[in-house]
């Protein structure tokens, strides 16, 4: 009742004021009923009266988003249909108005402003071509193009025009340009027989997206940009399924569902659920235009190999897909009303999914730039003619790079999943603790399986064997092959492989370290000559030096040791060389060969068994029928010399 009483006598002041005065005190009015309104009664009533005017709660129906987007939907769609027959009408009320504006400010009308910055950017880009002449490669196709768009850019910008006439010509001529740019890309990515209709998808894409941008600032009535829309859309679509049908060779099946999949998606956009839409449009087009952003990558690479390859293609197809995401992120943004928007976990898990595709993008390219490297350094790692020390060094990369690898593999995988896991909302710090404590769990329960690991890292610690070597450990026997993180294979020199875990293997014999030490011995008659003999084995150690495919393999030459010992049939000579390891079989056969030949051209014969029998009238018959053997075999030995 007091805010009442108050309001009434502020009421009949007022009235009696301006029966008094003539000329009304609206400041001083204002002022007393500011004041008035601060009073805390009159605040309080204020509030009460609101909350009892206030409407209603809606009924669960009518709040139900479902029900909402149903008929917003329903709504638009009748107003765009409606507003169809009246797209030629608005359009040439536009173009009349944008025509009126420039010719008012003393200009002349759009279109010819349009094609007279082209033709100024065309003669531009003649200019250039001209002074630079033809060259190949993607840069070089797309240097003309932005001299064009400087040209333009340059008069554009340097001319004051009228308002309506500057945003069209700007939205127009940004068009043409990203068409132009998009019809390069797709020479330097698509295949021969989709060119053609690639370009007029774009050009046409492009024109209805540069027609919508243009509806609000040139004041187009928004139900008829929004016809526009659909308008261009049903001819996107009709374009894109003949070009399914026509160009893609593929089964008729796959082409049906293709088919049906664009249609879908148009649904999807007609029916406002830009979200769905554009997750179907990157699963349909997405693998395309990333094989083409890596095609037209591989256009400013001058090889096909290495890190700048990896970086470059890899990265091109990084951002591709990071566009999508932020476009997904943009979408969803400026569609608040959406009906899963309203939902937070929705939103959390979109939100977390896009980040996801970040996470996992830097995670393929950190992978793809160190397995390049990797790769890199294992192929320069491989057996060449080198010094010693340089293959050693090459050997120990050919050992340890593939276990580095695998590695980091590991690595990279599981710290992407857990920061994936972290962006979706889920906390990791439980699932670590829990990963360590399966894993002590995992340590006692397997001891021998972490008993090889751990051997195979003191091994590999040790240099005790690498890639290529021959080895001994216990009965196991071969040349390295490869590595696991718990074995190592090897390969027999008669061919079996053996996998044998670190923990079995014990000492390790290894054959192909540094050099090798080869011994072997020969027997000769009782009355060789040995000095002659020594003499003949340094010469043939000096042939095989001068050999161009035996002296690089040798580091000490052959050499007689000279008498090992006193056999039952003759004398037992010893000789050794040092060669490079793995080597050390073949070169013994071939001075093998060499010291029989010597030997024998120079009357050194070797030790056979012979049986002497005793007796006074059967000594001169044994010695006669040994003197007719001998005889024979040196007429053999000659005829078979000649």
């Amino acid at each position: 009742m007091k805010c009442l009483a108050a309001l009434f006598v502020f009421l009949i002041l007022s009235v009696t004021a301006q029966a008094q005065t003539p000329i009304p005190a609206s400041e001083k009015k204002i002022n007393d009923l500011v004041a008035l309104l601060q009073d805390p009664d009159i605040q309080a009533w204020l509030e009460s009266r609101k909350t009892a005017a206030a409407p209603p709660a809606p009924s669960a129906t009518a709040a139900s988003p479902i029900t909402s987007w149903e008929s917003e939907t329903r709504a638009r769609i009748d107003t765009v249909i409606a507003a169809v027959p009246r797209i030629p009408s608005e359009i040439a009320a536009t173009a009349a108005r944008t025509r009126a504006d420039a010719i008012s400010h003393g200009y002349a009308p759009v279109f010819i402003i349009f094609g007279g910055l082209i033709a100024i950017g065309l003669a531009a880009e003649w200019l250039y071509r001209r002074m630079r002449g033809q060259r190949e490669g993607a840069a070089a196709a797309l240097i003309p193009i932005a001299v064009f768009a400087g040209a333009m850019a340059v008069i554009f910008f340097a001319i004051e025009w009228p308002p309506l006439a500057r945003i069209t010509l700007l939205v127009y001529l940004s068009a043409f340009v990203v068409y132009r740019t998009g019809s390069v890309l797709i020479t330097l990515a698509a295949p021969e027989g989709l060119r053609r209709r690639a370009r007029t998808l774009l050009g046409i894409t492009v024109l209805a997206i540069a027609t919508a941008a243009l509806g609000p600032p040139l004041g187009t009535d928004p139900a008829v940009t929004d016809a526009i829309s659909y308008v261009f859309s049903i001819i996107v679509l009709a374009l894109g399924i003949e070009a399914v049908w026509s160009a893609w060779s593929r089964p008729k099946p796959a082409k049906a569902i293709v088919t049906g999949v664009m249609v879908a998606m148009w649904i999807l956009w007609c029916l406002d659920l830009k979200g769905l839409f554009w997750l179907g449009l990157y699963a349909l087009i997405l693998p395309g235009i990333l094989r083409g952003a890596g095609n037209v990558a591989e256009h400013f690479t001058s090889t096909g190999a290495g890190l700048r390859n990896v970086l470059v293609v890899r990265g091109a197809r990084a951002i591709v897909i990071a566009i999508a995401a932020g476009w997904l992120a943009i979408v969803w943004q400026m569609n608040p009303e959406t009906i899963g928007h309203r939902d937070p976990i929705v939103s959390a898990i979109f939100y977390g999914l896009l980040r996801s595709v970040v996470v996992l993008l830097a995670a393929d390219l950190i992978w793809h730039l160190a397995k390049s490297w990797i790769d890199g350094n294992l192929v320069a790692s491989a057996p060449a003619a080198s010094t010693p020390a340089d293959t050693a060094r090459r050997a120990r990369f050919r050992t340890l790079l593939p276990i580095l690898r695998n590695a980091l593999a590991v690595m990279i995988a599981v710290m992407a999943a857990l920061i994936i896991l972290a962006q979706l909302g889920v906390e990791i710090g439980p699932l670590i603790a829990g990963a360590g404590i399966f894993g002590v769990a995992l340590g006692f329960g397997s001891q021998t399986l972490v008993k090889d690991i751990i051997s195979g890292v003191f091994y590999m610690l040790d240099d005790a064997f690498r890639v290529g070597e021959y080895i001994q450990a216990k009965n196991y026997k071969g040349t390295v092959e490869g590595f696991s993180l718990r074995s190592v294979r090897l390969r027999h020199h008669r061919g079996p492989v053996f996998t044998v875990p670190f923990g079995e293997l014990g000492a390790v014999e290894n054959m192909s370290r540094d050099w090798v030490i080869d011994k072997f011995r020969i027997s000769v008659g009782f009355d060789t000559d040995v000095e002659k003999a020594r003499k003949l084995t340094k010469k043939i150690g000096a042939e095989l030096l001068e050999d161009p495919e035996l002296g690089p393999l040798f580091i000490e030459p052959l050499k007689m040791k000279g008498v090992e010992e006193f056999g039952d049939y003759g004398i037992v000579l010893g000789f050794g060389m040092t060669t490079v390891p793995g080597m050390q079989t073949y070169i013994r056969r071939k001075a093998q060969l060499r010291i029989r030949e010597a030997f024998r051209a120079n009357g050194i014969e070797f030790a056979q068994p012979t049986v002497n029998v005793g007796g006074d009238e059967r000594d001169g018959g044994a010695a006669a029928a040994a003197a007719t053997i001998k005889a024979q075999q040196a007429k053999a030995a000659a005829a078979a010399e000649v």
